[in-house]
């Protein structure tokens, strides 16, 4: 791992400073480092992704603990530097590119990458990672809905922007409770780990941030018959959070727009149509999705 001046130096050699439009903060507390690494419970069977690896600090510390480590670097500079840092770590595969193709689906040959070796290793994949505050929202519910061709993570252990750690853990009714707080509560149990302040960073961010772990439960998840049919229902309600749920559906589209029985769908969810969607737990959520589900999918013939 690196100290701030070794990154400095290293910066300095290459001509370049931080990036403030990419928002490059550099993670230079070692043992909030080795404490990270240490909650994620890493085995030599695991595969980490790391999103945003800077200059290779961090993912020397992962590469120690690791089968394999995926980390992906937007910045050229930044992955050249890296690649020339962990050159001597065998078992780390750098790409260097958008970690998103788009907001609902990662690049393709960082899920290529992450199935071949989780494959070839028969371990967990995991998400450790000083998260950029950019992507952490959708690179955290992609990995955790998965998709045609795309994965689902076992657990992340992540350092984010304290108002997305707020998000991650958030409970119902609260202001930040929303997509990225009822997707964690249904699959698994987030936990707020650690309150970072900005001096843990070079250079400081203008905000806190928190170190925040997340651990998917197959029990909680295996009761979700269509994950994407989840997101659509809580983007609809979400999407309208200050309305009654009865108002909501007005604004159903996509597979949604083929339910018409929403009161039906209500009473049988235990929601009661006048309450607002900020309101309601995962659990209710979960059961207004499979309840679309039997709806909108043909019976088997």
């Amino acid at each position: 791992m690196q100290t701030k001046q070794q990154i400095e130096r290293l910066l300095a050699s290459a001509g370049v400073a931080p990036n403030k439009r990419l928002g490059q903060h550099f993670l230079i507390d070692l043992n909030l480092m080795r404490l990270l690494v240490d909650a994620a419970h890493i085995h030599a069977n695991d595969v980490v992704l790391e999103v945003g690896c800077g200059t290779g600090s961090f993912t020397e510390a992962l590469s120690e603990a690791a089968g394999r480590v995926i980390t992906v670097e937007y910045d050229t500079v930044l992955a050249r530097i890296a690649r020339a840092q962990l050159e001597e770590a065998y078992n780390v595969t750098l790409i260097q590119g958008d970690v998103l193709e788009s907001k609902n689906q990662l690049n393709r040959e960082v899920v290529a990458a992450m199935q071949e070796a989780t494959a070839e290793l028969g371990g967990k994949l995991l998400l450790v990672a000083n998260l950029p505050y950019s992507v952490a929202a959708p690179v955290m519910v992609d990995l955790i809905a998965g998709g045609a061709g795309q994965v689902v993570c076992d657990a992340m252990y992540v350092t984010v922007q304290k108002e997305v750690a707020d998000r991650m853990v958030a409970d119902p009714g609260g202001s930040d409770y929303g997509m990225l707080s009822v997707l964690m509560a249904a699959t698994g149990k987030a936990q707020m780990l650690r309150k970072l302040k900005p001096s843990v960073f070079w250079p400081r961010p203008e905000v806190d941030s928190a170190m925040v772990g997340y651990q998917r439960l197959p029990e909680k998840a295996d009761e979700i018959k269509d994950m994407a049919l989840l997101k659509e229902v809580v983007s609809l309600f979400m999407g309208h959070r200050r309305k009654m749920l009865k108002a909501c559906v007005k604004f159903a589209e996509g597979r949604l727009a083929d339910v018409h029985h929403w009161a039906d769908i209500f009473d049988r969810a235990c929601a009661e149509p006048h309450r607002r969607p900020e309101e309601l737990s995962a659990e209710v959520y979960i059961s207004i999705a499979n309840l679309c589900h039997e709806m909108i999918t043909p019976p088997p013939q």
